[in-house]
């Protein structure tokens, strides 16, 4: 007798399901915003409270991450293995979510409910369940993306690099680094180079507590790079990588020639890496330079479209026409060009040109270097939470693809935190001022850059 219910509490069930058909499939989606509701409607007391109070305390605790505990929800985001966990944890929330709503569906229709109104039910239930289903489809999918960018992209416990600097305390690595110097490359590996090539080198550094961010170009044709003493490459090269035989301008030893040209001839000299290229020129601009160099993140220019398209284009300031195609060597004139005018929308394809185009342009490498320059800043600008969150798929296969960096996976939380700051704060340029310290590639004057740049680091 006591495992049956009693006979009043049967009839209140009963009487509770005289509602309509409509009015049950309502309550059991309303009942889907707080699971265990639709419980309590149907008469289910200790079911439903035992289904609501396990509910608010799984709203309960993601607000508590959200607001208390941020910096260790992106700790997590950027761990491959708790990535995997939240895949699996969010297909066991939606499993949860499904068969609560079956469930309050079932015990709040009528009982009287004709075949017509039971599958116009099913219909609706069946609808909502497909649309919970789908949406933690696109959560596994964008959490395995970031798993998948995470460890393709950043650098494990087992990558090689001859530069990288040892962090001791991860969680906060600007307390090491006050100041964070950044090589970024843009490669060109396309037809009839023979190899990589680094057509465009920059620094950007970064005072880590403000986020103030400076732009420093380097010429392509620069020779004589320098490289740190104590090193077998200096031994090498004691004055700078060139040949003292040869004619003035030496292509083979120019800085966009030593990514691919120093490893093939000279790899014993470097030591185990994951990409000598970028390893030698980071010792070489850190030497010419006089800037330590932490890390690099290179891209490839081919597919540098991609990536300005995940982010729906860029906006730039064009000062005058822009070649898109074009070779000077070969006397090849441009398809087309982009014409001058301010707050240009520009899509993948004409980024990469504004960004690169030389044919006819005067003084073309130092101009190429401020559209550069101008470029990173528009991707910046342009790379909003809202927008990456918008577009995160997308960008998380072109970053698959396109990056290569020495960024360690244990800092990336902090490099999360840093990347919001520089947003917010000014982005300048270096000028090394070209008349007077590399009027020609030949011999440049490093001495003398490396003292306006400290001028503009440290201003008295």
């Amino acid at each position: 007798m006591s495992s049956r219910s009693k006979p009043g509490s049967r009839a209140r069930r009963a009487k509770r399901r005289e509602r309509s058909g409509i009015g049950a499939l309502a309550l059991a989606i309303v009942g889907v915003l707080l699971p265990g509701v639709g419980y309590l409607l149907a008469g289910r007391r200790r079911l439903g409270a035992v289904m609501v109070t396990l509910s608010l305390s799984l709203y309960g605790g993601a607000a508590y991450l959200a607001l208390a505990r941020r910096d260790d929800v992106i700790t997590w985001a950027l761990n491959p293995d708790v990535l995997l966990g939240m895949v699996v944890g969010l297909g066991v929330i939606a499993l949860y979510w499904v068969t609560v709503l079956v469930t309050s569906y079932k015990m709040l229709r009528p009982l009287s409910a004709g075949p017509g109104a039971r599958l116009a039910g099913s219909a609706g239930i069946g609808l909502v369940c497909f649309a919970m289903a789908s949406s933690t489809a696109l959560g596994a999918q964008t959490l395995m993306a970031q798993r998948q960018l995470v460890e393709k992209v950043f650098s494990g416990a087992q990558s090689k690099s001859q530069t990288r600097p040892k962090i001791k305390d991860t969680k906060d690595p600007w307390a090491q680094i006050p100041r964070l110097n950044i090589l970024l490359l843009g490669a060109d590996d396309g037809e009839g180079r023979g190899g990589t090539r680094t057509d465009s080198v920059m620094v950007a550094t970064i005072d880590t507590r403000t986020g103030k961010t400076s732009l420093i170009s380097l010429a392509r044709n620069w020779m004589r790079m320098p490289f740190p003493e104590g090193t077998a490459l200096h031994k090498e090269f004691p004055t700078g990588y060139w040949d003292p035989n040869g004619p003035k301008e030496q292509a083979n030893y120019y800085l966009d020639a030593m990514y691919r040209i120093i490893p093939a001839e000279h790899g014993d000299l470097i030591g185990p890496s994951d990409n000598p290229g970028a390893d030698v020129l980071k010792m070489s601009v850190s030497e010419a330079l006089g800037l330590k160099l932490h890390y690099y993140v290179q891209v490839n220019l081919a597919g540098f479209a991609q990536l300005v398209e995940a982010l729906g284009g860029i906006t730039v300031n064009i000062n005058y026409k822009v070649p898109v195609g074009g070779n000077d060597d070969k006397k090849i004139p441009p398809n087309r060009w982009l014409d001058p005018g301010p707050d240009r929308h520009l899509n993948g394809t004409d980024a990469l040109w504004f960004a690169r185009g030389r044919y006819g342009v005067p003084g073309a490498d130092n101009a190429r270097q401020a559209r550069q320059r101008c470029t990173v800043k528009a991707i910046v600008e342009r790379a909003t939470p809202q927008n990456v969150l918008a577009n995160y798929l997308d960008l998380a296969k072109a970053g698959e693809n396109l990056v290569r960096t020495d960024i360690p996976q244990t800092i990336l939380p902090a490099f999360v935190t840093l990347g919001q700051r520089v947003k917010n704060a000014p982005i300048t340029n270096i000028d090394l001022n070209k008349k007077k310290n590399y009027p020609s590639g030949s011999n440049p004057r490093y001495e003398a850059m490396r003292q306006l740049i400290q001028l503009h680091l440290n201003p008295p």
